[in-house]
């Protein structure tokens, strides 16, 4: 069953990424590259070089998931990032950048309205 929502972190992986790759390869890059812990329930996108495949990998309750989209026809339109010295190794993105990849809409020619956002800091 296909759990993502908006109310999850989502973070793209900037390079390239071998399609072939499975759940332990692509946990190894989010924790020894992208710097994160894939337990902690973010959701984390690879796209390969030719941007004609997706795989999201994702912790979900009992286990990983991976979802894995292959286009037949197209490319993804990925956001722009900017590279700080060779040091972006992740890029934070939204629920709604996403749903407008996977529908083939360039995300750069896209005008956001401003809208409230709640709060995700907790008030402990």
């Amino acid at each position: 069953m296909f759990s993502l929502t908006s109310s999850d972190k989502f973070y793209l992986y900037p390079y390239p990424t071998d399609m072939r790759k499975s759940f332990y390869t692509l946990s190894g890059i989010v924790t020894n590259q992208m710097g994160k812990d894939v337990q902690d329930g973010d959701a984390f996108i690879f796209i390969n070089k030719p941007c004609t495949a997706m795989k999201i990998l994702h912790m979900e309750y009992g286990g990983l998931v991976i979802y894995h989209m292959r286009l037949s026809q197209g490319q993804f339109c990925l956001p722009e990032i900017d590279f700080q010295e060779g040091k972006t190794v992740s890029h934070e993105t939204l629920w709604s950048d996403l749903v407008l990849m996977v529908q083939g809409i360039d995300t750069q020619q896209v005008k956001h309205r401003k809208r409230w956002i709640p709060s995700t800091k907790s008030n402990v």
